[in-house]
């Protein structure tokens, strides 16, 4: 009888403790396939950062692939990227106050939109695939160029720079401005 009741609890401990450790792994993103970045800087006065995760190429057709073209996607991925701003800058000629946004893009093979959301904290995409983004609380959308970029880009990485931000990955980069 003993001998059951110790059987019974240690199972039930170590059942416990492996439960405590996956759920604590889970709380890890920096060990998830695509860990969280930040990209940060000053543009104009304004302190800009942008808080995404970075998914890697892995010999994947990237642009009207995996991102296909004309379809609203998170800009990264897990949750929607953030994109946040001490101070009211103009994006592409186009103001947006100082604040936290989610920021979108609409890929193209000529042009892409960016699109800046006043929803925060949802995960990048519903599941149906689709981004997870309320256009109703769209703040502010620009058509911008993408280029093509100088060397390969392995993982999404933002950079913001004096004159703006700069998306990349795979074979493009997408400057976006900012004053």
């Amino acid at each position: 009888m003993k001998r059951a009741v110790f059987t019974r609890a240690a199972i039930l401990t170590l059942t416990g403790l492996g439960m405590a450790s996956l759920l604590w792994a889970q709380g890890d993103k920096s060990k998830r396939p695509s860990p969280p970045e930040t990209a940060t800087g000053t543009v104009g006065g304004a302190s800009i950062s942008i808080n995404y995760s970075s998914p890697s190429v892995k010999g994947r057709k990237i642009w009207g692939g995996l991102v296909p073209y004309d379809k609203v996607w998170r800009a990264g991925a897990n949750e929607a990227t953030i994109f946040e701003t001490d101070k009211a800058i103009e994006v592409e000629g186009k103001n947006l106050p100082a604040g936290k946004y989610s920021l979108f893009a609409k890929p193209g093979e000529n042009e892409w939109t960016i699109i800046l959301n006043s929803e925060t904290g949802q995960w990048g995409i519903k599941r149906s695939g689709d981004a997870n983004r309320d256009p109703a609380k769209d703040v502010l959308s620009v058509m911008v160029k993408p280029r093509k970029s100088a060397r390969m880009q392995e993982r999404l990485t933002y950079q913001v720079t004096s004159p703006g931000f700069v998306l990349g990955w795979e074979n493009i980069e997408v400057p976006v401005s900012i004053k």
